[in-house]
């Protein structure tokens, strides 16, 4: 299959305008209070099936060792930014910009027809949407009130870099993301097995109806969903897969694993986008099925969408 990019549409900003600062850590730096420790060891990566987007370099299948670690049980919420933003005065790049990028049923009604949608990797449901940001997902006219544990969005590689500062930890590597959604299930396409609806029951929260005009919420929700909603995998983790995009620690490459390390490995030295895992709330099998343990795609630093968050590791 030919991989579609419209994923996480990548901004045109120049770095130089914004980035990450040095953050100090807060005083519960170091707490692994909300995280798993996973033992780690071998596991085969990657996968190589009839869903595999080739482009992407979701194969070959290869062992790969990895030391133990830690990492969160959820994506971070909008009450766990919140505390951060009010602790350090951090300002987000969304905010310091202007802008991020948010998609088009998420824009309030009434303002849908003041926004301008514009094309995006060849797409035309995005819009790059003024004032929105993670304290205004939607843009004007839309808030946090009700949203304090679902995952925080419009946050760049970046911000997510100053936080995991402030909380002492850092972003997971892309192996580690991918061992920790597998939850001990060896070649499994998702989090919890083969199935996408086992029993005929939900499992994750992504796109039903047809996209990307019409979301029937079958799976209970439009737009993110809890931190903490469905069933966790079996190492403990919430929302792998689905929800929203995570960011990760390594620079993209298509094809670097090819012949790149097996034990620990750290991703390329440099790059232009980093990885981010696991699909979103928006994926959906006729145009975008990267919501599967193996889905790989990468944005630049600098961008935010409405339906990309992180989790952290240590």
């Amino acid at each position: 299959m030919d991989g579609k990019s419209c994923c996480a549409p990548s901004s045109e900003r120049d770095p130089s305008d914004a980035g990450c600062c040095e953050i100090s850590p807060g005083p519960d730096a170091g707490s692994k209070e909300g995280m798993v420790q996973l033992d780690g060891g071998s596991f085969l990566m990657g996968a190589e099936g009839p869903e595999v987007w080739a482009a992407d370099g979701e194969g070959p299948v290869r062992e790969v060792k990895l030391a133990p670690f830690w990492i969160d049980r959820t994506t971070v919420t909008n009450d766990a930014f919140s505390a951060f933003v009010e602790a350090t005065g951090y300002v987000t790049e969304a905010e310091k910009f202007g802008w991020s990028f948010v998609f088009h049923n998420q824009i309030p009604k009434g303002h849908r027809k003041q926004v301008q949608l514009v094309t995006v990797e060849g797409t035309s449901w995005w819009a790059r949407l003024d004032r929105s940001d993670w304290r205004k997902p939607g843009g004007p006219g839309t808030n946090i009130k009700k949203r304090g544990d679902h995952p925080v969005v419009h946050v760049s590689w970046n911000d997510a870099v100053a936080y995991a500062q402030w909380v002492g930890k850092r972003l997971p590597t892309e192996a580690e993301w991918e061992f920790a959604s597998r939850g001990g299930l060896e070649q499994k396409i998702y989090p919890w097995g083969d199935e996408l609806l086992p029993g005929g029951k939900h499992r994750c929260n992504i796109w039903q109806g047809a996209f990307p005009h019409e979301d029937t919420a079958e799976d209970g929700y439009s737009g993110t969903a809890p931190a903490k909603s469905f069933r966790a995998n079996d190492f403990g983790l919430y929302h792998c897969v689905g929800n929203v995009w995570e960011w990760t620690a390594d620079w993209f490459s298509p094809n670097w694993h090819v012949r790149g390390a097996r034990e620990n490995p750290t991703g390329p030295e440099s790059g232009s986008s980093r990885v981010i895992r696991g699909g979103s709330f928006l994926c959906h099998e006729s145009y975008c099925n990267r919501y599967r343990n193996s889905a790989r795609t990468g944005n630049t630093p600098d961008s935010s969408t409405c339906h990309t968050g992180f989790r952290l590791a240590m």
